[in-house]
């Protein structure tokens, strides 16, 4: 895992380059509950520019969807990795992630309030234009995407890197407007084929405008170089395969909003 750990520090720095990448805490609410997102610029460009909202896996705002954020400053966009859990709620407890997670799969309500939240804080930046937002999110924060743009929430465009693709929103409750894309490793042990068909049909029903990558090789969390699993494995080809296609999805979004 050193290797990897290695190889995804210099992807970072080449990524960067002559940047000068800022990274800033920032504290919001939802209600009662303290929040703490982690937003990410150019802090050598001016101006407002687009941005990348980051839902984060199921152990909380943890070190990958933060670097994730610097990868995407450094590619010149604002980048903010928002908080669903609370300020402070990381874990590496499979179980404790699971019950976590598990409230905002069951409680929609929540889960778009929180998204929401988070979407505000990060519009409220001065370095972001908001209206030109797409946002991603990995495995559970994959999901939620994929929930929020069912919702109708104002984003340009949603990916999701190894999230579940199943929904709890009843059909006439769905109203699809943003662009999709969908990374997804084909043996990825969390998605069953069912789930995959259900959501081909989804779409196609919906008339919306979306893609799926499946990843050869590949099971969950394959962009995660920490993933060390027999079921949630760091893929490298994988990862550099769907931040390409992130790439293409951003820039193709931006455009088409300009």
């Amino acid at each position: 895992m050193r290797t990897v750990a290695l190889f995804f520090a210099l992807l970072l720095t080449v990524e960067k380059g002559m940047t000068a990448v800022k990274t800033e805490a920032v504290e919001y609410r939802d209600g009662d509950v303290v929040l703490e997102g982690y937003l990410a610029y150019d802090d050598a460009t001016a101006g407002r520019r687009p941005g990348v909202l980051i839902v984060h896996e199921w152990w909380g705002l943890s070190e990958h969807p933060r670097n994730v954020a610097e990868r995407l400053a450094g590619l010149g966009y604002a980048a903010f990795a928002l908080d669903m859990y609370g300020k402070g709620k990381v874990t590496t407890n499979s179980q404790e992630a699971g019950a976590w997670a598990g409230q905002f799969r069951r409680d929609v309500g929540l889960a778009e309030r929180r998204f929401r939240a988070g979407l505000a804080a990060m519009q409220a930046a001065p370095v972001v234009d908001g209206s030109r937002i797409v946002a991603i999110g990995y495995c559970f924060g994959g999901g939620m995407c994929l929930e929020m743009a069912r919702l109708g929430v104002d984003v340009l465009g949603v990916v999701s890197f190894h999230g579940g693709l199943a929904s709890n929103l009843p059909p006439a409750e769905r109203k699809l407007t943003a662009k999709i894309l969908v990374c997804h490793g084909a043996d990825d042990p969390a998605v069953p084929p069912k789930d995959i068909n259900a959501f081909i049909e989804e779409m196609r029903r919906a008339g919306a405008d979306w893609q799926m990558n499946i990843y050869g090789n590949a099971v969950h969390s394959f962009t995660n170089p920490a993933a060390n699993s027999e079921r949630a494995r760091y893929n490298e080809k994988a990862d550099r395969r769907s931040w390409q296609a992130l790439k293409s999805f951003l820039s193709e979004c931006f455009a088409e909003s300009e």
